[in-house]
C-alpha cells in the first residue's frame, strides 16, 4: 500500500503560524493508498477455515470491536436531536459513492450528487464512516474545499474516531495541532484518543495523552479521572484502571466520588472479578457514600452476567428496603439475566413487576423480554410482544429484530430469519450493520455465498459500510467455493479501506498461497499488510 511522504511536522508548523480563520486545509494534498490490483488465490484447507467459523459461532457474532460471545443486553438509551431527514438521506447517498468508487474517481463522483455541503452532513457522513478510516480521511479532503464547509469539533471528533480504530495516531496528532489552531478542542478530544488508544490496548500511551491535557490548557478534574478509569475498565483494562484510582487516593489529589466507585465496580464486573467487585463495594460503603440506583445496578449486572442471578435478586430486595426505587434499567438487567439462564416465569414476573411500579414500557425492557422468550424457543410469543410494542407506539427497533434473528439461526432457521430479515423495511425498521453481518455470517457458514453476496450488494445500496467479521466471514465463504478471485477482491478491498483483517484469516490465506507455489504473491501480502499495521497516514 502506497502512503504519503509529507511529513506531519510541516502540518503542525504551519498550523500555529496561521491565524484561526485562515487556518489551511487540514488534509491538503494528502493521497490515499491506492488499491493494487487482485490476485488469484489458491485454494487450501478452505473447509477447516469453514469448519472453525461454524464452531466458533461466527455467523451470529457481529461486533466493531473484538468481542467474546453475543450477549443481547438491552438498556435505556437518552434520546436527543439528531440531523433532519435530509441530512441523513444525502448522508447515505455520499457513503454509497465513497464505498464503492475507487480514489481516482471519488472526488468528481461526489462532485456529480450535488449534495449541499454542510456542517451537519460533513459530522453524520463522518460519523457513518468510522469502520473505514480512509474512507473517512478520503470523503473529508473533498468536503474540505466545497462551499458551506466549516471546520467543527465534531467533525474533526468523528474524523479522530475512525483513524484512531485503524491505528493512525500520528495523523490524529495532526488533527489535535490543526483543532488547537482553530480554538475548538476540548476535554471530549483527548477521552476520544484515550479510548482508541485502550481498545489498542497501548495503555502507556492512553496515559500519557490524558496527562497531556494540561499542556494544552485544559485542567484536570476528578470528573476527568472518572471517565479515565471508566475507559480503561471498558476496554479489559481494570487492573490498570484499579491502579490509578489508588495512585489518585494515595495523592490526595482528589477524594473519590460515588462515580468513582460505580465505574469501578463496572470494570470488575464486567471482568466477572466477583471478589474485587465486593471489595470495592465495601470501601465505597467504608468512606461513608451510600449506593444509588446505579451502583446497585452494576451490582445487579455483574451478578446476572457471572450467571448468579439468584445473588441478582438478593441484591434488588436490598436495594427496595433501602428505600431506593429501582429504574426501568434495574427491571431491564433481571429479566435480561434470568432469561440468559432460561428462567421465562421469573423474567416476566419482573417485566410485570416493573409495570406495576408505573414505569411506561419502554424498547429495551421489551426487547429484553423478547430475549427471554427467543432463549425458551417460543418465537411465537416474542412476535405477539412486537405487536404489543406496536399498540403501545414504542417500536420496535432494530435490535429487536436483531435479537429474533440472532436466535432463529441458532436454532438453524434459516429460512425464518431471512424472512425476517426481508421483512424489517417493510415493517419500517431499516437493517443495521448488525443485521447484516449476522446475514452474512449464516449464508457463508452454511455454502450460500451467492445469497450472501445479495444482502451484501443489498446492504452497499443503502450505504452501510462493512466491518472486518462480514469480509472475514465472505472470504472464507467464497475460499470454499472455490471462488478465488472474487475473494482475492474481497481481501483487497478490505485492506483498501484500512480494516486490518484478523490474523487467522490473513495466515490461512497466506498458507494457501504458499502451498500453491506463489510465494512472491504470499510475500507481497504480507508486506502490504505489513504496512497497514506500522506505517501512518502523513498529515
Amino acid at each position: 500500500m502506497r502512503f504519503l511522504r509529507r511529513q506531519t511536522n510541516c502540518l503542525r508548523c504551519y498550523a500555529r503560524g496561521t491565524h484561526a480563520g485562515y487556518a489551511p486545509r487540514v488534509l491538503d494534498e494528502t493521497p490515499l493508498p491506492t488499491p493494487a490490483a487482485p490476485r488469484r488465490m489458491t485454494l487450501v484447507r478452505a473447509r477447516h477455515v469453514l469448519g472453525v467459523m461454524r464452531e466458533s459461532g461466527f455467523c451470529t457474532v457481529a461486533c466493531s470491536e473484538p468481542a467474546g460471545e453475543l450477549q443481547f443486553t438491552v438498556v435505556p438509551g437518552a434520546a436527543g436531536e439528531g440531523p433532519g431527514t435530509g441530512v441523513y438521506e444525502a448522508a447515505e447517498r455520499v457513503c454509497r459513492v465513497v464505498s464503492t468508487q475507487p480514489e481516482p474517481r471519488l472526488a468528481p463522483a461526489l462532485d456529480a450528487l450535488g449534495v449541499t455541503v454542510s456542517p451537519q452532513l460533513v459530522a453524520e457522513v463522518l460519523k457513518n464512516l468510522s469502520n473505514a478510516g480512509i474512507l473517512a480521511l478520503a470523503f473529508f479532503r473533498w468536503a474540505e474545499r466545497q462551499e458551506g464547509f466549516r471546520y467543527t469539533s465534531e467533525s474533526f471528533h468523528n474524523l479522530i474516531e475512525a483513524l484512531g480504530k485503524i491505528k493512525q495516531f500520528r495523523l490524529v496528532w495532526s488533527l489535535v495541532e490543526a483543532m488547537r489552531c482553530r480554538s475548538c478542542l476540548s476535554k471530549d478530544t483527548f477521552r476520544i484518543i484515550v479510548r482508541r488508544y485502550a481498545r489498542a490496548r497501548k495503555v502507556k500511551e492512553a496515559v500519557e495523552t490524558f496527562e497531556k491535557m494540561s499542556s494544552f490548557g485544559l485542567k484536570t478534574d476528578l470528573s476527568d479521572y472518572n471517565w479515565l478509569i471508566d475507559i480503561l475498565s471498558k476496554s479489559k483494562q481494570v487492573k490498570k484502571a484499579h491502579a490509578i484510582f489508588k495512585e489518585m487516593k494515595r495523592k490526595g489529589r482528589f477524594i473519590p466520588d460515588l462515580k468513582t466507585y460505580t465505574v469501578l465496580m463496572e470494570g470488575w464486573g464486567r471482568e466477572k472479578d466477583l471478589l474485587m467487585l465486593k471489595a470495592v463495594y465495601q470501601e465505597m460503603l467504608d468512606s461513608g457514600i451510600k449506593p444509588d440506583v446505579v451502583a446497585y445496578g452494576m451490582l445487579i449486572s455483574a451478578f446476572c452476567k457471572s450467571g448468579k442471578c439468584d445473588e441478582a435478586i438478593k441484591v434488588f430486595h436490598q436495594m427496595v428496603e433501602s428505600g431506593c426505587m429501582p429504574s426501568p434499567h434495574v427491571y431491564c438487567m433481571l429479566i435480561n439475566g434470568l432469561g440468559s439462564e432460561e428462567r421465562l416465569e421469573e423474567a416476566l414476573k419482573y417485566f410485570q413487576l416493573s409495570k406495576a411500579s408505573g414505569f411506561p414500557m419502554e424498547v429495551p425492557t421489551c426487547n429484553a423480554v423478547i430475549g427471554a422468550y427467543c432463549k425458551a424457543s417460543k418465537f411465537q410469543h416474542a412476535f405477539r410482544m412486537i405487536d404489543e410494542m406496536r399498540k403501545s407506539g414504542i417500536g420496535p427497533n432494530a435490535r429487536t429484530y436483531d435479537i429474533i434473528i440472532h436466535y432463529l439461526i441458532k436454532s438453524q432457521e434459516m429460512e425464518e430469519a431471512y424472512n425476517l430479515f426481508q421483512r424489517m423495511e417493510t415493517d419500517g425498521c431499516e437493517p443495521e450493520l448488525n443485521t447484516y453481518t449476522m446475514m452474512v455470517g449464516m449464508f457463508c457458514s452454511n455454502e450460500r455465498v451467492d445469497m450472501a453476496l445479495k444482502v451484501w450488494k443489498q446492504m452497499k445500496e443503502k450505504g452501510v459500510l462493512p466491518c472486518m467479521h462480514m469480509f472475514s466471514a465472505l472470504i472464507n465463504g467464497l475460499c470454499f467455493e472455490n471462488r478465488l478471485e472474487e475473494a482475492c477482491v474481497y481481501f483487497q478491498e478490505m485492506l483498501d479501506k484500512g480494516i486490518r483483517p484478523p490474523g487467522q484469516l490473513f495466515g490461512n490465506l497466506k498458507e494457501a498461497l504458499v502451498e500453491g507455489g506463489r510465494v512472491s504473491l504470499a510475500q507481497e501480502m504480507a508486506l502490504k499488510l505489513d504496512m497497514l499495521r506500522r506505517t501512518p497516514l502523513r498529515g
